[in-house]
């Protein structure tokens, strides 16, 4: 849910960036009736989210999206908020190497806890 601010630091992108993350759902009936008899009638359900959001809830997509595009498979990787920047970042990124926006690191790429062994090989911890 998104809150109400009287920030006057937010700005349209910050609000698009919520929504879009967060996405917005429209669903609306409308009828017109004179003396009980239905004249006219109007269902409209819209969406508006990212591509991230659209597929992590399983909203479908036009006819003719490729599903294949690098811009689609980028949304399909999992995706966490870094707790310094609130920017979005690969999570495997954002648990093993760090923060590529503002730097900050987690307590596992920092080496005060220790990797997973199934991750000890495969990760490579270079900044």
């Amino acid at each position: 849910m998104i809150e109400a601010s009287r920030d006057r630091d937010s700005t349209l992108v910050d609000l698009i960036d919520r929504v879009l993350d967060k996405g917005l759902v429209i669903n609306a009936d409308i009828t017109v009736s004179v003396a009980g008899v239905e004249l006219l009638g109007v269902k409209l359900r819209a969406a508006l989210a990212s591509f991230e959001t659209a597929a992590k809830y399983g909203l479908e997509f036009p006819s003719g999206t490729n599903l294949e595009a690098e811009g689609f498979r980028e949304a399909q990787t999992p995706r966490e908020t870094c707790p310094s920047c609130g920017k979005r970042v690969e999570k495997e990124q954002l648990l093993y190497v760090g923060c590529p926006w503002c730097g900050w690191r987690s307590a596992l790429s920092q080496g005060r806890i220790p990797y997973p062994i199934m991750h000890r090989k495969a990760v490579k911890t270079e900044v």
